[in-house]
């Protein structure tokens, strides 16, 4: 979860060029347009278009997960509100204590945390979370510490055969975005050295003070609330742990994905400064249409074409599957358009097993015969009709 301090001061909207109502379509497309625009590739040396691809990427990250967009839109309306003001040097002008009607002092802590039903989401946390080790009472630190920043997710497409779709495959892809560092491994410290615990605040991230008889923390800023001091920074990446890099993924494509298929690579996101865990790359799967095959679940259809003849005398047809071929028996006298089930010869299930072939006949006719069998066809029609054989018996008014 990203944190909601941190969102505080960044307006992910505006980073995207998008209004705050933006549809999800409309998010994704700005952010595609920006990243194609912004991507290192297409700006070698250029450090403010790699900073604000890093913004874009993470405001797409929060805005495309309607858990995190419903989040941060609560985090920021509440804020925006102007709801909690009480000059005791708070970020934004928020105090730690509010006055009641009455007089009475209480801890706006209470009001979020779990004493109270003001706000806060269903299931706990809520805005609760917002100031969890910000407010405490006594003077006393809460537990929860400075915790590294995850880094944002990622996504990124791929197009596959219909075949590779269906049956599997591994694929290469190649990424740029932020990844950890290669000269410190991603701590921030030159090679050779390690980040130190920050004296100011025990490596906490906090420190605190007391007004009145209550106690308060806050970010430490001597270590930007990370808790470790740097003496030394890497050069490579100015002390971050990050490098914007291009990196070579090997991603194995299950069998039966379909198009538009969104699949999770855990930690293969963007990386997270300092040494913190790298967010999830999600590769978005499109699939080109084949010219023999379409798809219902995992049951493969084919339409073969079969002459007059077949469907009235009957036959053995060879049809293709994904994997080479199979004989399918026509019976005789099969109507036009039945479909006939060859089982398992269809998509391959994650459970095991595969769907089936379903062959749907449709009668070829030819552009032309030659005298021979244009007579043979006379012979036939004729034929017909001594059976008392009419195609449109009970058809019509």
């Amino acid at each position: 979860m990203a944190p909601q301090r941190e969102w505080l001061e960044q307006d992910f909207y505006k980073d995207l060029g998008v209004a705050s109502d933006a549809s999800a379509e409309e998010i994704k497309k700005a952010y595609r347009k920006l990243a194609r625009e912004l991507h290192p590739d297409a700006n070698p040396g250029d450090a403010a278009a790699e900073e604000r691809f890093k913004r874009v990427s993470e405001a797409h990250s929060v805005l495309a997960d309607p858990a995190k967009r419903k989040e941060y839109d609560e985090t920021r309306a509440m804020f925006a509100g102007g709801r909690f003001r009480g000059g005791n040097g708070f970020p934004g002008g928020f105090g730690g204590t509010t006055t009641t009607g009455g007089g009475a002092e209480f801890n706006i802590g209470d009001l979020f945390g779990g004493g109270g039903g003001g706000g806060g989401s269903e299931g706990g946390g809520g805005f609760g979370d917002i100031f969890e080790g910000l407010f405490n009472r006594g003077g006393q630190r809460t537990s929860t510490a400075s915790r590294p920043r995850r880094g944002n997710d990622l996504e990124t497409e791929t197009t596959l055969s219909f075949q590779d779709a269906a049956l599997g495959t591994t694929v290469q892809l190649r990424v740029t975005s932020p990844s950890p560092c290669t000269s410190c491994h991603g701590s921030g410290a030159k090679p050779g050295t390690s980040p130190r615990v920050c004296p100011n605040c025990n490596g906490s991230g906090f420190v605190s003070r007391n007004q009145g008889a209550f106690g308060f923390s806050e970010p430490c800023q001597d270590c930007q609330g990370t808790g470790s001091r740097i003496d030394d920074p890497c050069t490579d990446c100015d002390g971050s742990g990050v490098k914007v890099r291009a990196r070579n993924i090997n991603v194995r494509i299950p069998a039966g994905v379909e198009d538009g298929q969104r699949i999770r690579l855990a930690g293969q996101g963007e990386a997270g400064r300092r040494g913190a865990p790298s967010g999830d790359l999600y590769v978005v799967v499109h699939v080109t249409a084949d010219k023999v095959f379409t798809r219902s679940g995992n049951d493969l259809r084919v339409q073969l074409p079969v002459s007059i003849s077949e469907l009235v005398l009957g036959a053995t047809v060879s049809v293709p599957t994904l994997q080479g071929s199979v004989g399918v028996k026509i019976p005789a006298n099969t109507t036009d358009g039945r479909t006939l089930r060859v089982r398992g010869r269809g998509v391959p299930k994650r459970s095991g097993g595969a769907g089936d072939l379903l062959v749907t006949v449709k009668v070829a006719v030819p552009a032309k015969l030659d005298e021979p069998a244009t007579e043979a066809m006379r012979a036939y029609a004729e034929a017909e009709r001594a059976s008392g054989f009419d195609p449109r018996a009970g058809w019509g008014r």
